[in-house]
């Protein structure tokens, strides 16, 4: 059994700072898993500024009417739990760290029939994102409020069919990945 520092050592080693647009890769990672994502309502926050907040405040209403809210944020403060949580609780360290030996797992099969497919140079929020949707599912969340990570369309959390997508403000943010205009960036 992994420790929980193993754990974040190895999400480590998918290298944060690498940023890969597009979803054909997780969608066929989560469909080894039985799509996930798909077993739970979920309201997607993007945007330049303000997803964190409106995050907060939606799942803050959510639970306040008596529903089990699953948040996905990023990036954390001091404890990379902050990223995923249920009605404010952080992801405990036991099952983050169960999660991700079974993705471990998985991985490895999919590697030993398809080796040069998408279950290669998965990005750090991929990995985070896979073990988010899996959390949720297995805890029967009730919604999950998505925070967009980078790309909007092409980014990990836009797998999901959300009942509501919410887009707060758009700037010039991230040029060298989503284009030069704010036009290009809120594409």
């Amino acid at each position: 059994m992994m420790t929980y520092q193993q754990v974040l050592d190895y999400l480590l080693s998918f290298k944060p700072s690498v940023i890969r647009l597009g979803l054909e890769k997780i969608r066929y990672i989560l469909k080894e898993f039985g799509d996930p994502q798909d077993w739970f309502p979920s309201v997607l926050i993007a945007g330049t500024n303000g997803k964190g907040s409106t995050t907060a405040m939606v799942s803050s209403i959510l639970q306040a009417e008596g529903w089990k809210v699953g948040s996905y944020t990023s990036p954390h403060l001091l404890d990379f739990r902050e990223r995923i949580t249920i009605n404010g609780n952080l992801i405990p360290e036991e099952d983050l760290i169960t999660l991700t030996e079974e993705f471990i797992r998985i991985l490895s099969e999919i590697g030993s029939r398809k080796p040069v497919e998408a279950s290669q140079n998965l990005t750090f929020f991929e990995v985070v994102t896979i073990l988010a949707f899996l959390y949720f599912a297995q805890q029967q969340v009730d919604i999950a409020v998505l925070e967009v990570g980078l790309g909007g369309r092409l980014d990990a959390t836009n797998v999901v069919s959300p009942l509501v997508s919410v887009i707060t403000n758009i700037s010039m943010d991230h040029e060298n990945y989503l284009g030069s205009t704010r036009r290009e960036i809120a594409r």
